[in-house]
This record gives structure tokens, sequence and C-alpha cells, in this order.
């Protein structure tokens, strides 16, 4: 595959602005806990280019949120006339103020004087009202502060140049041969994995659906080895390519995976994070809500929240395992059967902070990657550009790789997603307040405006920058299974092939075979 550059301008948008950056609450409804990290959203740019954030939305199937940007200069403007009233009531007050001091240093009477009370309790009264008045303005300049935040914490990530627009992928590659040259006059025999499955005593759903439900799986005896394998096999590539391996938790902040872009719920309101229940003894404590990660990307990301690194620290890229957890599932049928989508799975993934203008040398690196893990286990794949509707909030590119599942092939003919690798730029970074210190400007633009924020984060000497964030699947453990079953199955002898670079954690078995 031919990596193609991806626009700089476009992917500088979000870097330079300093002034009017907000560090409130992310969310609508429920203000951010005390111990999350302050988020830097870049609210000059969005004021500046209304139409690209509104279009983007609409390109991206933000319908509902395409006004937002609009409505956050209108917003703006409200709070900068609201801005100039203060101003020209504190310059007043002050005068009082100072009228008060000279009446009292200057006039050889005791503030008691029956002379001086008149005008002196005229000018007290009129500096409390203008206190009240001052006190009002701030208030909505709170107010207007939050929902312009609000609104922009809403807001997708901007889109690469590189990504399509609309709905339909662009196909840049392709990994192995296809296992049967003309699919439809094939005579061999396909499978599908559950089939394989169950007959050679590999994967349990029954007893899973009766312990966790529809979703979850028991993977016995060679599945089970084989996803240690699977898991060992992608990490020891992983770390030949210089990635520090990292075990992360599985439990986070419900406000550290807003932070990186999962919502509890998608666009069409469909539940997708397991959120956990707190005990009777915290409701109403203020303690912060807990999820279960549904990858490895959030945690990772925020371990360099609050953070600021060494410019010489960049990049850095880290790899490990976890158990994954999503909410949705998918609905009943071929296309979900089986292992293909579920509740709970293990997987290997990438995540890295690098420099501004480096994230395409970090993309194409765990391109590379998965590449080498897909092509040695034997699989044949396509390596696709995702269209601006199937990128997540945080990134702004996106390439999947989908292998060839023979029981996939009425519906889709036969592929389906296996890893996923997505820039992310600074949009999780500002979210999680992760800088470094830089020894030159990394951004494009360096504009700043003198119009002073309520909330501006001070930027140390001009020297400290976000960094972006990259992320990718080195191997889900699921469906790389599934598709290694079919893929490898021999209808003959009913044995399934262990591929030859899984051999040193597969315990000398390599064939699979019917148990007796």
């Amino acid at each position: 595959m031919n990596s193609s550059p991806v626009s700089r301008p476009l992917f500088r948008l979000l870097k330079s602005s300093k002034a009017f950056q907000f560090t409130t609450s992310t969310s609508r409804h429920e203000p951010l806990p005390s111990i999350a990290p302050k988020p830097t959203i870049d609210i000059k740019h969005i004021r500046q280019n209304p139409e690209l954030y509104s279009q983007n939305c609409i390109d991206r199937n933000y319908k509902s949120q395409s006004e937002s940007p609009f409505k956050i200069v209108k917003l703006f403007d409200e709070w900068r006339a609201l801005q100039r009233s203060g101003r020209g009531l504190r310059e007043k007050n002050n005068e009082i103020r100072t009228k008060l001091t000279h009446a009292k240093t200057f006039s050889g009477r005791e503030a008691d004087d029956e002379a001086d009370d008149h005008p002196r309790e005229s000018h007290l009264e009129e500096a409390r009202e203008l206190k009240q008045q001052i006190g009002q303005i701030e208030a909505k300049e709170e107010l207007l502060t939050e929902e312009i935040h609000n609104l922009a914490a809403e807001l997708p990530n901007l889109t690469s140049q590189e990504t399509p627009i609309g709905r339909d992928p662009k196909i840049i590659g392709y990994i192995n041969d296809h296992p049967e040259s003309t699919s439809s006059s094939s005579g061999r025999i396909w499978r599908n994995h559950v089939h394989i499955g169950n007959d050679l005593g590999l994967l349990n759903f029954t007893g899973a659906a009766t312990t966790s439900g529809w979703g979850w799986y028991y993977l016995e005896n060679e599945a089970a080895l084989l996803e240690q394998a699977l898991i060992q096999y992608a990490l020891s590539v992983a770390m030949k390519h210089g990635f520090m391996v990292v075990s992360p938790p599985s439990i986070v902040y419900s406000h550290i995976s807003s932070a990186c872009g999962f919502r509890p719920r998608d666009l069409n309101g469909e539940q997708q994070v397991y959120t956990m229940q707190q005990s009777e003894k915290h409701h109403g404590t203020g303690k912060p809500d807990l999820s279960l990660a549904g990858t490895a990307e959030i945690p990772f990301a925020s371990m360099k929240a609050n953070t600021t690194m060494e410019e010489t620290e960049l990049p850095l890229r880290v790899v490990g395992s976890s158990r994954c957890y999503r909410a949705e599932a998918g609905a009943r049928g071929v296309e979900t059967k089986g292992l293909y989508r579920v509740h709970e799975f293990s997987k290997v993934e990438m995540f890295g902070w690098t420099l501004p203008d480096q994230e395409v040398e970090l993309f194409d690196s765990m391109l590379s990657i998965q590449k080498e893990i897909l092509q040695n286990l034997g699989l044949h794949c396509r390596i696709l550009e995702m269209p601006s509707t199937d990128l997540g909030a945080s990134a702004v590119r996106k390439q999947d790789i989908e292998a060839y599942f023979p029981s996939r092939r009425e519906k889709h003919d036969g592929w389906g997603e296996v890893t996923s690798t997505s820039i992310c730029t600074d949009y999780q970074s500002r979210r999680l307040a992760t800088r470094f210190r830089s020894s030159q400007n990394h951004s494009d633009a360096s504009s700043t405006s003198s119009t002073a924020s309520p909330s501006t984060l001070p930027h140390v000497g001009n020297k400290t920058d976000f960094p972006s964030t990259v992320n990718g699947t080195a191997l889900a453990v699921p469906r790389i299974t599934a598709a290694l079953l079919e893929l490898n199955w021999n209808e003959k002898d009913s044995t399934v092939a262990v591929p030859t670079v899984l051999a040193p954690w597969m315990h000398g078995i390599d064939i699979i075979k019917k148990r007796r």
C-alpha cells in the first residue's frame, strides 16, 4: 500500500489559537468532577471558521450539531458585549472608590463628619449598585462561557483531505491472495466458524448464554490456547518495532471515556458503554462514575493526562492486551452470529503520542505492523480508507483492514473488519490536558486574539503544545479466530491448520482435530 500524504494545513486547524479557550465541563448536563483533566478546546478557530465546522458535521453525519458553530459565534458576540458593559461598570466603580479614598485622605475631617456624610453615602450606594450589576453580568458571562464550551465539546474533530466524503470507503490495497480464484464456481466446501467450533469442541455459546446472555462465549481447548498465542504473537511483532508493553486497567472513569471521544450512546441513541452502578453509600457524594473500557485506547490515552512531556520523549508508543467491553453488539442474525460481534473480547491495541507534524509517520508504522501480522497469519484482506461518516468523534482519518470470512460471502462479499487505525490530532490531548514542552512552534498558525478569555489556560513561554495521538488495533482475538477457523478448515478430515507463526505458544499443536 502506498500511503498518501495527509494535508498538513487541515491537520493544524486545532493547534494554534490560544484566546478564548475554555476549561469547563464537557457535558451539557453534568459538570466534570474536580479530579478530571481540564479540557482546552480551541474556541477561536471555531468562531473564525463556522462554515467549515458546520459542513464537517454534515459530512460526518452529525447533523444535530451542524448549527452549533453558528450558535457559538452568536453566543460569543453576546459574551463580548457583556465584557464591554462590565468593563465600563468596573471603570466607573473604580472612579467611585478613588473618590471615596481621596475624600477620606484629604478632607481634613473624620469619615463620620456630618458635612461629608451625604456625598459619601451617595458614593457608597452607587458602588453597591454597580457591584450588583457587575455580579449579574459576570453570572451571564459564566453561563455563556459554559454553553459555548458545551457546544464546542460536542463537535467532532475535523476531517483529513485523505478521507472520502460520504459513506463509501476507498479500497487502497490487498494482503495475500484470495483463497479461491472464483468464489461462485469453487468446489471447496466452506463452514462457518460456529459450526467448526461446535464440531471440534472449541466454542461454547450455550453455556455462555446461560451464564451471561447473548453476545458472550467460552473459548475451550485449542481455541483458548489460540487466544493466548494470538496475543503473544501480536505483542512480539509490536515490540520488535519499538513499542513498549503496558498492561492497562479495564475500568475507567466515564469522563475519561468521553474525553477520548467515546459517548454512552451513539448518534442513533444505542447504548455503547457499560457504566458501573455505584453503591448506595456513594450516591450523592460526587464520586465519579466508572465504565468498562470499550478499548485499551481509553486507558492508554489517559496515561499521560495532566502531564507535560518533553519533546525528546516523542514519539511515545505503547502496546498492550486488554479485555474490551461493548454494550452494542448488533442485532441477532447471520451478520452478528458467533464471534464476529460480541460484548466482551481480548484485543491487542497500539497507541502513541507524537509531534503535531509527525502523525502520518506513526499512522503508517501501525499499518505496517497490522499488515505484517495479518500476512503472516495467512489471511486474505483488503485495506480501506474509511469515509467521513464512519469516523469516530476523535478521528480525522481512519483506515480499516477487512479480512475475508467465507461465512459472510452472501451479505458482504465475505468481508469483515479486523483492524482499524486512526489519527486523532490533538482532540484527545486537549481534553486530557496532555502537553509536551517544545523547542519550537509546531503549529502552522500563530495568531492570537487580544480579547482575554475568562479562563485562558497559561501557555508557559509559548513553548508547550498538545501532542497528536494515533491508535490502531494490532489484533482482535474473536474475529481473527473466526477467520482462521473458516479459512483453514479442511472438510476432508475435519481439521483446522494452525498458522506456523503461532507455534511457539501452541504447545506443539499444529493441527486442531475432533476429539474422540
